[in-house]
């Protein structure tokens, strides 16, 4: 089958390869996916997961990409809930070769079905975005009716979600990002914008919730903005400062069958709406995956028509 694979670190997207690899055999409670379409977000090239498995034993040449959406082509030995033909779409372990290529093995609990009316393009931009959303908010950040979010990022693929789970939960949305996000970020949901370049993060005041994807000055500045009994909920890891009265938690994203239904749900019924960038062919994917290339919101490969 087709694949992309890296097998130097060092060289980033420039050392990804379009390459012939085995079709993979499913396991224990796997299931083949043939993939239509594979979301890609360019940090995976600096996680350890990508390099080296559970052991830290290097583990290349390895397929990134960790978003899928497309139909299962096989089960394995004693995998129950999914069938044969049918469309899904998950989160791929991140230990495992990924979902840029023509197939992949993996565990049926990280899939859930993607109804017929929704295209598998966006079925792929979901899984991350959607699940690490979905998460920060509602079981890291404990969000309610009522309270304040402060979203950075709120215009890219993961903020332009939080937004509008956020404002839909009942939430007041402050965005923030550069002066050119400020529309996209109103449009998916933000009440206020901040633009972190020329405007005084400060001036925001309290804010029950901040949901940080910056980290550095940004994430450390942020942790002064929770007042007593908020939360500060990061996913570019550990929080360099902690609110003074409230709480902290950096995690990663993990698959849920149950949640993905919820996100593809509101989907389908439009109060959510995808940040899709990028979308080119698997042939076209290591071009398309040049920073300068890229456009803002998800990348998708298409693997098939």
């Amino acid at each position: 089958m087709k694949a992309i694979i890296v097998t130097d670190q060092a060289a980033g997207t420039a050392g990804m390869t379009l390459a012939e690899r085995p079709e993979p055999q499913p396991a224990i409670n796997d299931v083949i996916v043939e993939i239509h379409a594979s979301g890609f977000v360019p940090t995976e090239l600096e996680w350890p997961s990508t390099w080296t498995d559970r052991l830290d034993r290097d583990r290349t040449p390895s397929i990134p990409g960790h978003e899928l959406a497309g139909v299962v082509t096989a089960l394995g030995y004693g995998t129950t809930g999914l069938s044969v033909g049918q469309r899904v779409f998950g989160l791929a372990d991140w230990y495992r070769d990924g979902t840029l290529a023509e197939f992949v093995a993996i565990e049926a609990r990280n899939l859930a079905a993607l109804p017929g009316d929704v295209d598998f393009t966006v079925g792929a931009s979901l899984p991350i975005s959607g699940l690490t959303a979905w998460q920060g908010l509602f079981e890291h950040g404990r969000l309610r009716a009522g309270q304040s979010v402060l979203v950075h990022g709120a215009a890219g693929a993961v903020g332009s979600t939080v937004a509008q789970l956020a404002r839909e939960a009942g939430a007041y949305v402050i965005g923030t990002g550069r002066a050119a996000d400020r529309q996209a970020a109103l449009g998916f949901g933000a009440q206020e914008f901040v633009d972190l370049a020329n405007d005084v993060l400060e001036d925001v005041g309290a804010v029950d919730l901040v949901f940080d994807v910056i980290g550095g000055d940004i994430g450390k500045r942020s942790a002064g903005l929770v007042h007593a009994g908020g939360t500060l909920v990061s996913v570019v890891g550990p929080v360099e400062a902690r609110p003074a009265d409230g709480l902290a938690v950096d995690f990663v994203v993990e698959a849920d069958r149950a949640q993905l239904g919820e996100i593809v749900q509101r989907v389908r019924d439009g109060r959510l709406r995808t940040h899709i960038g990028t979308v080119a062919t698997l042939d076209d994917a290591v071009a398309a995956f040049n920073p300068g290339e890229r456009r803002p919101g998800k990348t998708i490969i298409r693997i098939r028509p």
